[in-house]
């Protein structure tokens, strides 16, 4: 029976963490639909994916991480033009695995947060 439980709590464990990993791949999109747009005020972007993530039911405070780049992405036959790349970082927590593992293992690690990284690029649009 333990073991079975273990199976279970493990499989809805990982089933949140992969949701929230598509809910962070999506809120990296949309902060780069913003990005790429111009004239876009300075925090457009954080702004615009710490909604969505919200929206996701995910927190977005100052433990969330949202960078914006520019890069230079390829534009097919006329080479490459300039784009933006976003990034967010989000610090995710086993609900029931990490307390249980820090019984069980002594380590700095055990106990800290997973980050998971998502990035998202875009060409950038023109301003015509």
């Amino acid at each position: 029976m333990p073991l079975l439980l273990l199976v279970a709590v493990g499989i809805f464990e990982f089933g949140r963490a992969y949701q929230t990993s598509q809910v962070l791949t999506n809120a990296a999109r949309e902060g780069a639909r913003v990005a790429v747009l111009p004239n876009q005020a300075p925090d457009a972007v954080d702004t615009r994916v710490r909604q969505y993530l919200n929206v996701g039911g995910l927190a977005s405070d100052s433990t969330v991480g949202v960078t914006v780049t520019p890069v230079t992405v390829a534009a097919g036959a006329s080479g490459t033009a300039p784009g933006s790349e976003v990034t967010v970082t989000y610090p995710f927590t086993f609900i029931v695995m990490q307390p249980v593992a820090q019984l069980l293992v002594s380590g700095s690690m055990v106990g800290s947060p997973i980050p998971i990284t998502t990035t998202a690029v875009m060409r950038n649009e023109t301003g015509s």
